[in-house]
């Protein structure tokens, strides 16, 4: 069934009202992409519920009318999971944004879907607590595509990644029907906890519309140490050589051409007279006692061993801002070549093997073009961004990279490693999703999105295309 634009427009206005829905060009060109380039947004309509209530409603006249319902929450993904590119109704939680619960002894916090996720972190210290999940764009992104896409950022190697602090969720499946999943429990063995199953799941089993975020004590006084790396190959020494004293919140490095970009386009310092090919950055917590004499004494022997040559400590909240700059801005800062980005990750121990490699594959296919590499080295996810060339079209760019993204994750997948490690699949990893899932896996996968989806309305054509005939002995 192809219902015409004008039935999807009056039913979805009947149900949400004036307010709810948006058919201009600005509002489908915002809300249909995400922070990928490469594919051209193309809905059909905007629909912005107010409740739970409506987002059901919504999805089961998607099931009646024959329509499909893309999420939207902060569009910041990398992935192509928020893109509406063949028509669809785009479902954006912006009006969905309140706080509605909060408990002091459970420490827990309830929020709506389309809460910012810096808003979060904002209400966390104003009762005195911390909400760890951090990364680039936090001032934009919103709490239930955190839990759609398991986000994780700078302080995985500490606090884990959105997954560990989701205590509780709501969803609505592709059918309609509203799950609360262990409503913020601790301990809960009572069968499958479903809540696992739709953190990742990039909205394409349910709409998540609630979450239950649990909420930890503040970190004290964080401190950061940027250092100068002889190579690659002493990150791996120096992280062991530093986790062994200390507790790590984070371990981030980025290549010297990444902190250029950033120096000069932000206008920053270089952070000390060396200039290094690679660059570690350690931020760890001052407890007031001997944590500094450690960090400098682990910082010497580095030296000593000839990992390290060269680095810098912050001496105020103030100055470890401007260190993690360094690291945070790099994003931002290369946006405008509209670069190519491969999420990557391999357990930590085969982090130099996978750099190594994957930096030769890169040099030999790619000898025109600028390599950046930064990453959260600490927990064995890098990030490869390929600059697109200033005479080169964006499809040919796209084309080239998309090509040579093969031999890079033939590596990825003899090192036992992910394609993705925290962009999810969406529409640009889904070619490649067998490079790190079996293909009996792929089925297991196709087989939860028609229990859950039997329609197929949510997200169709993300992570693996149309979920098809399957096998004998799977549900149909």
């Amino acid at each position: 069934m192809n219902p015409d634009l004008q039935t999807i427009v009056d039913t979805l206005t009947g149900l949400v009202g004036d307010a709810g829905i948006r058919t201009d060009s600005d509002a489908l060109a915002r809300y249909g992409s995400d922070w990928t380039r490469f594919i051209t947004p193309n809905p059909c309509a905007v629909v912005l519920p107010a409740n739970t209530g409506e987002v059901q409603q919504i999805v089961r006249q998607a099931n009646l009318l024959g329509f499909s319902l893309v999420p939207s929450g902060g569009r910041t993904g990398l992935s192509g999971g928020a893109v509406a590119a063949t028509g669809e109704v785009v479902i954006a939680f912006d009006r969905m944004n309140r706080i509605l619960d909060f408990n002091p002894v459970d420490r827990q916090v309830v929020c709506e879907a389309g809460v910012v996720t810096g808003r979060l972190q904002e209400y966390a210290v104003e009762q005195g607590l911390y909400y760890p999940v951090n990364f680039a764009s936090a001032g934009s992104s919103q709490i239930g595509g955190n839990a759609a896409t398991n986000a994780g950022g700078i302080k995985v190697i500490r606090y884990g990644l959105t997954r560990n602090w989701v205590k509780g969720i709501k969803v609505v499946t592709g059918k309609g029907d509203l799950l609360d999943c262990n409503r913020g429990l601790t301990k809960n063995a009572t069968g499958y906890d479903f809540r696992h199953l739709f953190v990742g799941s990039e909205g394409t089993l349910g709409l998540i519309v609630e979450v239950t975020i649990e909420l930890t004590t503040p970190p004290r006084d964080p401190t950061v140490l940027l250092l100068g790396l002889k190579d690659l190959d002493a990150a791996m020494p120096v992280l062991q050589q530093f986790r062994r004293k200390l507790q790590l919140n984070a371990f981030e490095f980025f290549s010297e051409k990444a902190l250029a970009h950033v120096l000069e386009e932000k206008k920053l310092q270089r952070p000390f007279e060396s200039v290094c090919d690679f660059y570690a950055l350690l931020e760890f917590d001052n407890d007031g006692g001997q944590t500094l004499d450690i960090a400098m004494a682990e910082f010497e022997a580095g030296m000593e061993a000839g990992w390290i040559l060269d680095g810098t400590m912050s001496q105020s909240g103030s100055q470890a801002a401007t260190l993690w700059r360094l690291r945070e801005d790099i994003s931002e800062t290369i946006s405008r070549f509209t670069p190519y980005k491969n999420d990557i990750a391999v357990k930590v121990s085969r982090v130099p093997e996978l750099l190594r490699e994957v930096d030769a594959v890169v040099a030999e296919k790619y000898p025109d073009f600028e390599i950046i590499w930064f990453g959260h080295i600490g927990d064995g996810n890098v990030h490869l961004n390929i600059l697109k060339p200033a005479g080169l079209s964006v499809d040919a760019f796209y084309h080239r990279c998309g090509t040579v993204s093969e031999g890079v994750f033939d590596i990825v997948k003899r090192l036992g490693g992910s394609i993705s490690a925290e962009h999810g699949v969406g529409l640009l990893k889904k070619p490649f999703l067998p490079y790190s899932r079996d293909p009996l896996e792929i089925e297991y996968m196709r087989a939860l999105k028609k229990v859950f989806d039997p329609g197929n309305v949510l997200n169709p054509g993300k992570i693996f295309d149309s979920v098809g005939e399957l096998r004998p002995g799977f549900p149909r």
